[in-house]
C-alpha cells in the first residue's frame, strides 16, 4: 500500500516518464514482504533501454524493471535507495520519508 504523496506529485512522476526521463518518486508504503522497509524509491522511464541501463550503472538487472502500466520502473530500498538518492541530491525524499541505513 502506497501512501505520504500528493496526487500532483504522482502525476509529475508519471509526466517525467511520459517525456523520457528518468524520474523519481518515493513514498511511504507497506509490505509483509518487505518488514524492515516502510518506504520505497520508484525510478521510472518509458524507455526501456535508457532505464535499463541507468540501472545497470547500479547492479540493477533488466529483469528488476516492474512493467506496472504504462510506467516501467525500479523499486530502490535499503542502502541503494539512499546511496542514490542522496548521489542525485535528494536529501529532501530522505528527510521527508524517514531513511536510514540499513
Amino acid at each position: 500500500m502506497a501512501f505520504g504523496i500528493s496526487r500532483k506529485e504522482l502525476h509529475s512522476w508519471k509526466h517525467e516518464i511520459d517525456d523520457g526521463n528518468i524520474a523519481f518518486l518515493t513514498h511511504f508504503w507497506l509490505d509483509d514482504r518487505f518488514p524492515n522497509s516502510h518506504c520505497v524509491t520508484k525510478v521510472g522511464c518509458k524507455d526501456i533501454d535508457k532505464l535499463a541501463q541507468w540501472g545497470s550503472r547500479y547492479g540493477l538487472k533488466r529483469e528488476l524493471i516492474h512493467h506496472y502500466k504504462q510506467y516501467p520502473h525500479f523499486d530502490l530500498m535499503g542502502n541503494i535507495q539512499m546511496s542514490i538518492l542522496k548521489e542525485y541530491g535528494l536529501e529532501d525524499h530522505i528527510e521527508r520519508f524517514k531513511i536510514q541505513k540499513t
